[in-house]
């Protein structure tokens, strides 16, 4: 029931229902004007794009990835496929569906996932929405790193095992791309000379206000810096004593 909210009250996740939802109704409305040979070629090639959608949706969830990048890959993979059987059919219809999820790329975005054990991929100004709202999460933990592949949702190295234990009501976990949204470095007091400068940069906000960072804003300084690791993590930002201060305010 929560996700049938979820896609009715999302544009994101509605516009993609209503677009796969429009194949089937066209499809059923063109199989009087297709000639045999093609409805049979059609029907093949729909039974092959189920069949590889399974295998990929199988090997994706093999792979343990988060709710999130799952979801992200799945549609992706389901564009791919619903433009490649729109071709089969007709080249304007597949031109139709290219715009149409131009549109939807264009004018909605992912919404970010606030499941127990993930990381929320989220833009600057999403993550400014959040820390200034605090509706969700006292704490937030947002690590800020590079660009990922274009197809695929970022995942952080570090984020997915650290929120499985540290994830609660009052701290979440999230990750801001600054490949994409350069510009909103500066915001963050975050350096991107080359090769990114001093990215991932990992800080902890409080109530829409910076606690702590690492790096530190001066790391250039610094001869040596410890390598970036999980135990680091929950230790510098002090994950342990958050999460008993959640524990003991239950």
């Amino acid at each position: 029931m929560e996700w049938l909210n979820q896609m009715a009250s999302e544009p994101y996740f509605l516009s993609h229902f209503l677009t796969f939802f429009s194949y089937f109704i066209l499809r059923t409305s063109t199989t009087s004007l297709l000639s045999p040979h093609l409805t049979h070629h059609l029907l093949h090639r729909e039974i092959q794009a189920v069949l590889a959608f399974s295998v990929l949706a199988l090997l994706k969830l093999i792979r343990q990835e988060t709710w999130e990048a799952f979801i992200a890959d799945m549609l992706f993979f389901a564009k791919v496929f619903l433009v490649a059987l729109a071709l089969v059919i007709d080249y304007h219809l597949a031109l139709w569906y290219l715009v149409a999820f131009f549109a939807i790329y264009i004018l909605t975005q992912q919404p970010a996932y606030q499941g127990l054990g993930t990381s929320s991929k989220l833009t600057p100004l999403q993550l400014e929405t959040l820390l200034t709202e605090g509706n969700i999460s006292r704490f937030w933990l947002v690590e800020f790193r590079a660009s990922c592949s274009p197809a695929s949702i970022c995942t952080s190295r570090c984020f997915p095992e650290l929120s499985i234990t540290y994830s609660n009501k009052n701290l979440s976990f999230g990750i801001v791309d600054l490949g994409l949204f350069p510009n909103a470095a500066e915001k963050f007091g975050i350096y991107l000379g080359g090769s990114m400068g001093q990215l991932p940069t990992y800080i902890l906000f409080e109530n829409a206000a910076e606690v702590a960072r690492i790096p530190q804003l001066d790391f250039e300084a610094k001869s040596s810096h410890p390598p970036i690791t999980k135990r680091l993590l929950s230790r510098y930002f002090e994950l342990d004593r958050h999460l008993l201060e959640y524990v003991k305010g239950k």
